[in-house]
């Protein structure tokens, strides 16, 4: 399920590249350059691709998280930096070293220096 899913983004994400590259731009610069959209039935047109184009990017979002909900555990797994690898690995040290720094439970911390009033 999570290789069709993958596979489906991947033509989702292609014919969106090209309904985004047919449409005509509505303002800007590049539109002084376009020709007229005087011509009969350009309008429709206009329509069904923006209407496709939104269609394909809310079909990617959708298809990205159902791939995401379906992604074996193997990947996530596997899928993880040298960054977070390196992170977990000194939260461990971290850990080991934290009952050593920490007074025990039943005994009290030392008590807090006293600071002597300036204005006597």
């Amino acid at each position: 399920m999570y290789i069709f899913c993958i596979v489906l983004i991947l033509i989702a994400s292609i014919l969106l590249i090209l309904a985004v590259l047919a449409q005509n731009p509505k303002s800007g610069m590049a539109a002084n350059f376009g020709a007229s959209n005087q011509v009969m039935g350009v309008r429709q047109t206009a329509d069904f691709l923006e209407k496709f184009t939104w269609g394909l990017a809310i079909s990617i979002v959708v298809l990205s998280l159902i791939a995401t909900m379906t992604m074996p555990s193997a990947s996530i797994s596997s899928s993880k930096s040298g960054v977070e690898r390196a992170l977990e690995q000194s939260l461990e040290s971290n850990e080991n070293l934290m009952p050593q720094a920490l007074p025990a439970a039943g005994q009290d911390a030392a008590a807090p220096a006293q600071t002597t009033d300036s204005a006597k």
